[in-house]
């Protein structure tokens, strides 16, 4: 499938985004994740759609003017709506996965006329949770220990509190060793300026339930327990819908593109 990558430059940032294919307009994002990890996932989408995907401000191949700038989903948002603007192939369906999800529900409320439809894949909205305040303080204490060189110890300070289990040696396989400048300084952003304010942010519940924009709320077939399951299944409850669930755990659409494409063209077939 042809890609066209070009660039955008937006208030204080310039966002690298892709376009494939023909058809309505699907958007793919996620936070921190950059668009090379939605790539098999909008191959496959692309065989009938308009596909954009892109890399969130500050991460890749999207540099921001100033570098101690905080990334928050409305700016995220922001991002968005002026590339769904730019392509002129509107209005999307936004699928946001993590981070992402925050981002296309900020642009839900923000934007309604840019998006038709969001798919919010694994929302991490601590807000929306009972033990909120422990966890705010578990974010702040793994940022700390990544901030003072511990590297390790920070993913594991942030496995044990996403509840997300690996196999014996994983970390030190992800993350030890000698390791890709680029991934290192988009983890460090990650750490230092994204992942605070993503986990602080609470969405407008009331905006959301009033848009004609159709919210979607999706969780990993395997993420049961996890901290974005908890999350997701409060936000599904506070807007009074059923999550949808799809295959694989929170990275479903890089484990098993050809299943998650399936699940989400039957999401697409009944948005309409």
């Amino acid at each position: 499938m042809t890609t066209v990558p070009s660039t955008l430059r937006v208030p204080d940032a310039r966002l690298h985004y892709e376009v494939r294919g023909s058809g309505p307009l699907v958007v793919l994002v996620g936070a921190p994740m950059n668009a090379e990890a939605f790539e098999p996932l909008a191959e496959l989408l692309a065989a009938d759609h308009t596909v954009l995907t892109t890399d969130p401000r500050g991460i890749h191949r999207s540099p921001v003017d100033d570098p101690g700038q905080d990334s928050t989903p409305p700016l995220r948002a922001g991002d968005l709506a002026a590339l769904i603007e730019h392509v002129d192939a509107g209005p999307a369906v936004a699928l946001g996965s993590s981070g992402g999800a925050c981002s296309v529900l900020a642009l839900a409320q923000a934007s309604p006329e840019r998006v038709r439809a969001v798919v919010a894949h694994e929302p991490p909205l601590v807000e929306l949770l009972d033990d909120r305040e422990e966890l705010h303080k578990g974010t702040d204490d793994l940022i700390a220990t990544y901030l003072d060189g511990d590297v390790l110890g920070a993913w594991g300070k942030f496995m044990a509190q996403a509840n997300i289990q690996l196999p014996p040696g994983a970390l030190e396989h992800m993350f030890g060793g000698e390791r890709d400048p680029r991934q290192v300084a988009d983890e460090r952003r990650w750490f230092e300026h994204e992942l605070r304010w993503t986990t602080l942010w609470t969405p407008d519940l009331a905006v959301l339930r009033s848009v004609e924009t159709r919210i979607v709320v999706g969780i990993g077939e395997e993420s049961g327990g996890e901290l974005c399951d908890r999350a997701s299944r409060a936000l599904a409850g506070a807007l009074g819908v059923e999550p949808v669930l799809f295959p694989g755990g929170h990275i479903g659409f890089t484990e098993d593109p050809a299943a998650f494409a399936a699940r989400f063209r039957e999401v697409l077939d009944a948005i309409g």
